[in-house]
């Protein structure tokens, strides 16, 4: 069994918050009924993409394999989504939860930057926890935007 560094760690982590922004992004567009919101809620898809392609890649270049949040991580993500447009799926709500969402990405790699800075990892991958707080900040603005 492979020992995990703690860039590889850390890159982990990225990528499983990216593919998670992703996937919740990607389980409310059917319920996205304005064209803006729809339009920018797929750029914002392809951001993540985009990001997590790299992760991916940067990892499999160290020898590791990315990996997704587990199922019940996910599954739990899917209900609590479902619960929360149940009573109302308007876009301003929807919006909500994209911002809500982009403020947990935010402080999640904020404290994974935190954590690793003053470490044994590269400039390389904290330069991605830093691109991808960039990123959540816009994705954040721009959802406050249809709130």
């Amino acid at each position: 069994m492979q020992t995990i560094t703690k860039e590889a760690e850390m890159l982990e982590s990225l990528y499983k918050n990216v593919k998670m922004g992703s996937d919740s992004i990607i389980k409310l567009m059917d319920k996205v009924s304005g064209e803006e919101f729809k339009a920018a809620l797929t750029k914002q898809i392809d951001g993540y993409e985009k990001i997590a392609e790299r992760l991916r890649k940067h990892l499999c270049s160290m020898g590791h394999q990315a990996k997704e949040e587990n199922i019940m991580v996910k599954l739990w993500s899917s209900v609590g989504m479902a619960l929360e447009t149940m009573t109302d799926s308007t876009d301003s709500h929807l919006a909500q939860l994209v911002a809500e969402g982009s403020s947990m990405g935010i402080t999640d790699s904020i404290k994974l930057l935190r954590d690793y800075e003053n470490t044994s990892v590269s400039e390389e991958a904290l330069a991605f926890a830093r691109e991808i707080i960039k990123f959540e900040e816009h994705n954040l603005e721009v959802a406050k935007s249809f709130i």
